[in-house]
This record gives structure tokens, sequence and C-alpha cells, in this order.
């Protein structure tokens, strides 16, 4: 079956029909990576500018409207002195003062793309002036910069939004060294450096903590505002705010590789990649748009052939107003700023989508695949019990602590937690996936995992110790079975509520795959109440069933950790992962990042993958449906430049509007 991902994964080219503003004439350049041909990021200070230079472009729109206004006044009480000469001066300084810009763009474009909206907008008002309708002109030409205006404003708007949801980290910080505290610039400070952070204030960087304990808000993060208190060692992220006590962090990343700095590039590389609506609208608009443009051309001279009472002038200007009602607007400036709005939203709690493509996808799911531990469950496992064949329990322990030391797997970090300071050092460590841990303690050969690791190892034990519907680890010493270790993880607080969720969200199929012993996996599907579990699988075990479920045409997304589930989350429709425990691997190769470490945040995502595709569809559905309409009054001569200001132009706002409002719904 042929993956979407990977057919659209490497599209990172923003849309290909330019607002003027982005022209290469002089004037406001905002680089909008929903409908522009700039790049797909915007810094703070880029935006900040882009900003001034659109007020700045806002004086010559007021004085086009006081000319357009003044002109419409003077001919509408037939002032006297108000000359023919003197009404093309004046309707002429308004056109220009507006649509320069456009007509240059039009000309500038022909060579790339000769058939676009510019070239439709600048034939339709020019060709108002030559039949001498020059408040109608300059009225389509205004307007239609005012939606450019919105556009605009409503861009620098979603992105200021999301940023200031995000990145308002403090620009210094507190340095701790021998002789004091100072205050340094945040990206001066190396990996290994102290920080203080004192209470209220802002986490800059990444660090892990060293004071004893500490509360922080994480909305930022994880658009969650309840505090999360933080214990000594445990990870503290750029962008969290201290709540109640002095904190000491050992930086653990600089200014540029935070989670933060991070989630804001995800953010802003997303918006460039396009989803499949957005690619067939570019690529209709390209279609469209000389359609329409022959379709005018027939109007003008074709009832030449047919109409016994033809007037040039009259068929010319039903074809102008065809064109300005014909241009797709609405549909190139909407749309994807409708899908920039759903990744806000989703940003806004706790889940960064790695491109718009994957909004789409989202929608589709009809299977959500799950790791067990970390995803499912807290994956902060506590020793529950101790069992040894030896005499001293404390050297056995010393001598799993030892080998599970050089592991990062939850078990072996709740093995070595409960054990204390390791007071031996093991050597040849290797870790074996979906096994367990083999190393070398006072040249002794120790083996602590699952049963699969000592049967591997043909390491004889009570197989009925496998039955315990807990973890276990069991150990072995110079071949032979010395004990094991129980050890128990727990659910998470909205595990039961994320499966209720899903299938609200019409997943048919819930699936458990994990590399724990089956009988701890059967138990917790049964819990849940899923549709389907296997335990004691490997990272290739895991491929394969999802190769197996894709296999009989179901879109699958997989949600994971662990850097084992990085394969498994590549090859799935859709990749997610938990972005607050979960390995650097996993995250990188998601295509969605569950921020809170919440399941139900994967109900969350479809919801809003749903909510976008609606309010994209509403637009596309009210634009051809309007422009269709006035299309046909504007063929028969019914409809004036007016209403094709309303089709074009009031559509294109409306649109714009509707797109807007998805960063502001509740999920």
């Amino acid at each position: 079956m042929k993956n979407d991902k990977a057919d659209i994964e490497t599209e990172f080219k923003p849309l290909e029909i330019t607002s003027p503003r982005t022209a290469t004439a002089p004037g406001p350049q905002v680089e909008d990576s929903c409908c522009s041909g700039g790049a797909c990021s915007v810094s703070a200070g880029q935006m900040a500018e882009a900003q001034e230079e659109a007020k700045e472009s806002y004086l010559p729109t007021i004085l086009s409207f006081l000319l357009l206004a003044g002109g419409i006044a003077l001919d509408y009480f037939d002032v006297a002195w108000f000359t023919s000469w003197l009404r093309f001066l004046t309707f002429g300084l308004a056109y220009v003062l507006v649509g320069w810009r456009v007509v240059w763009h039009a000309i500038t474009s022909m060579r790339s793309s000769f058939f676009n909206e510019f070239l439709l907008m600048t034939v339709a008002t020019l060709g108002a002036f030559y039949l001498g309708e020059y408040a109608e002109g300059v009225a389509v030409m205004l307007f239609y910069v005012v939606g450019e205006h919105f556009q605009e404003a409503a861009v620098i708007r979603s992105r200021r939004s999301i940023r200031n949801l995000i990145d308002n980290r403090p620009d210094m910080v507190n340095l701790q060294t021998a002789a004091g505290v100072t205050s340094v610039p945040a990206k001066e400070v190396r990996v290994g450096d102290t920080i203080l952070v004192r209470p209220g204030e802002k986490v800059a960087l990444d660090g892990d903590l060293q004071t004893t304990a500490a509360s922080f808000d994480t909305a930022a993060l994880t658009g969650e505002s309840k505090p999360d208190t933080k214990r000594e060692g445990d990870k503290v992220l750029a962008g969290m705010i201290n709540l109640n006590t002095a904190a000491t962090l050992r930086v653990t990343a600089a200014y540029e590789e935070s989670a933060l700095s991070k989630i804001l590039q995800l953010i802003e590389q997303a918006s460039g990649r396009k989803a499949k609506t957005q690619k067939f609208i570019t690529r209709f608009a390209k279609v469209y748009t000389p359609i329409v443009f022959f379709l005018a051309l027939a109007i003008t001279l074709l009832p030449y052939f047919f109409v016994e009472t033809y007037v040039f002038g009259d068929w010319f200007y039903r074809a102008l107003v065809f064109l300005v009602i014909s241009c797709p607007c609405a549909l190139v400036v909407s749309i994807p700023l409708g899908y920039f709005g759903g990744i806000g939203a989703a940003s806004r709690n706790g889940i960064l989508f790695k491109g718009a493509n994957f909004l789409d996808l989202v929608t589709q799911l009809d299977t959500v695949v799950m790791d067990k531990t970390g995803t499912l469950t807290e994956g902060v496992f506590e020793v529950q019990e101790v069992n040894t064949l030896w005499p001293d329990e404390q050297e056995f322990l010393a001598y799993v602590a030892a080998v599970e030391n050089f592991s990062t797997h939850p078990v072996a970090q709740a093995v070595t937690g409960y054990a204390g300071k390791v007071s031996l050092q093991a050597e040849q460590v290797q870790e074996i996936p979906g096994h367990g841990v083999k190393g070398l303690v006072n040249g002794r050969e120790v083996l602590a995992g699952n049963g699969k690791l000592l049967r591997q190892f043909r390491v004889k034990y009570d197989i009925s110790i496998d039955a315990v519907p807990e973890t276990t680890v069991l150990v072995a010493v110079d071949g032979s079975y010395v004990g094991h270790i129980v050890i128990a993880d727990k659910l998470k607080a909205d595990a039961a509520e994320a499966v209720k969720a899903l299938r609200k969200q019409g997943v048919k199929r819930l699936v458990m795959l994990s590399g724990d012993k089956d009988a701890i996996v059967q138990k917790v599907a049964q819990e849940l109440q899923l549709d389907e579990a296997y335990g004691g699988l490997l990272p290739q075990d895991k491929v394969a069933k999802v190769e197996e479920l894709k296999a009989q045409q179901r879109k699958v997304a997989f949600v994971g950790d662990g850097i084992n589930d990085a394969p498994v989350i590549t090859l799935s429709d859709v990749g997610m992962a938990m972005g607050g425990l979960g390995s650097d691997a996993a995250i990188e190769t998601a295509d969605v990042v569950i921020q809170t470490d919440q399941p139900s945040k994967i109900a969350t995502a479809i919801a809003v993958g749903k909510k976008t595709k609606q309010v994209v569809w509403q637009n596309i559905g009210m634009a051809f449906g309007v422009k269709a309409a006035v299309l046909i009054f504007g063929a028969v001569g019914i409809a004036s430049m007016w209403e094709a200001v309303f089709a074009d132009v009031g559509v294109a706002l409306l649109a714009i509007l509707n797109a807007v409002r998805i960063q502001h719904s509740k999920f």
C-alpha cells in the first residue's frame, strides 16, 4: 500500500500565488508562509518590521478611499468645475495609489505565470477605465487591496499569537559560579553551566534540576496550566515558569537547541508543508485562471455573431465583471490560512503538527496503535519486590544496578533508583533491544532483562515467573539464574478517557503493542477495553504488526515514546510521539508530537484536524457557490462591478475570518 505520508512529506514549497506585498516593488513585504512565495520562517524581528511596513502602506489606501469617495460625491452632485479631465485625474490618482503594485506584479510575473490573479485584476480595472467607469475600476482595486490588508493582518496576528503563547523566554539568565550569581545573555551560557531561576521567572534554557524539588507552570509547552512538581535530577524545559522556590538548573542544551526552540522551528516549518487540498487548489488556480480569461474574451467577442444589437462596450463590461468575479483570491488565501490556524490551535493544546498535510491525514485514521509504557502508562516504575538466591540482597542489587546504570529504559532507571548509589563498575555493557542488558561486573558476566534474554543465553529458570502479572527483571550471573526483581507501572490518569474519546472520533480499531510481557499487556488491554493487544514484541515485531494492519488497507497511526518506537513511527501513516518524556529519536521521526504526554490528546489532534478540514471545505463551498451565482449574473448582464467586488473581495474576507476562528475553537 502506498504511504501517503511518504508521498507528500518532502513538500516544503509554500503556495506559489503571491501577495502584492511580496512583490519586488518597494513596499511592505510580509513573508507569509500561507500564501506567499517567500520563506516559511519569520523571526520576531522580521514580523515586527513587516507589521510596521504594513501600517505605512495603509496611508495610500486611506488616501485612495478619500479620493474615490470625493470623486463619487462630486459626480453625484454634478459639480460644474469637476470636468472630465479633472475627473480622470482624481480617479486615476486614487487608482495609482492602491493599484500600482498589483499592475507591477502582473507585469513582472508574466514570464513565470502569465495568467494569475494580478493579471485578472489589472485587465478588469484598466478595462473599466477604458469604458469610462472610473469609480468602479478604482473600487475594485481598492477593495482588493483592502482584502490583502486583512489577509496580512490575519497572518501577522496568527503568528504573533503563537509566538506570544510559546516564545517569550528571557534574554538574560542568572549564571551561578564560584564567584556568585551574574546576569548574562542566555545565548552565551554553555552546556554544563549552572543557572538560578527565581520564583516567578521563566526558564530560558533546558536543564536538570539541582534543587530538591520545585513546581513549574508548563502551559507554554503543554497547554496545561496546572503546576508540575519536579524532583532533583528531573528535566526542566525552557518556557516553564518557576512557581514557588528558587531553583538551580544544570544546563543540558544550548539556547538554539532547547525544546522550545525546536517547537518554534516545527511550527514555522509546518506551515510550509502543504496539505493535498492546498496543493489541489494551487494546481486548480493555474488551470482555472486561463480558462476564465478566455471565457471573458468569448463573452466580449462571440455575441457579435449572434446578437443583432451588439454593442462592444456593453459586452466588454460584462467580461470585465466576469474577470473580477472569477479571481481565485478567496481560495488561494483562505485555505492555507485555515491550515495555519489549525496548526496554531493544536499548539495551544500542546500538540505539534509537523505539516499541514498531517492535519488532513489524521482525519482519515481508522486504526490507532499505541505503545504501552510511557504512552498509556506512566512509565514511572517502582520496585515492588526483590527475590534473590544470594544471601546478601544488597550485593545482588549492586550487581544488577551496575549494568542497568548504562540503560535509559524506565525499568532500568527504577532498579538503579531503588538500589541507590552504584558501588560497582560494569564493563563491556551491551543493551539488547527488547531483551535487556549484558555486561561484566568484577569479571563476572551479568544478564538483567526478561525471559527472552535468559533463554537466548540458555540460562535455566523457573518459567512460572513469566506468569507474574507485573514487570520482572530476571538476573543471571555467570550463566546461572540468581534472582528477579518485580516492578510495577500504573495507567496514566486519562488513559481510559483517551480510549473513549478516540471511539467518539470514529477510530474503529485500537491496538496496543508492547515489548513488556504478554500477561501485563493483556491485563492493561482488558482494563482499557482495547480491541487487540500483543506483548513480548521486539522493535521489528512492532513493524511487522503495523505492516500487517496497513496491508488491510487501513489508515494507521502509531503512538510511542521510546527510541525503539522510531522505526514503526516512521512506517505508520501518521506517527505520533509523546514529547515530554519521549526519546529524541521518537520525536524527530514523528509527524505529530504530543507535548503533554497525555494519550487523550490523540483524540484532540484528530478533532483539530477535522475542524480544520471542515472550515477549509466551508471556504471552498462558499467561494465556489457565490462566485458561480454571480458569474452567471455577470455573464447575462445583471451583475455590476459592485456585485463582482463582493463576489471576490467580500467572499475572500469572509473566508479569512472563518479560517482565523479555528484558533479560538475549543477542543
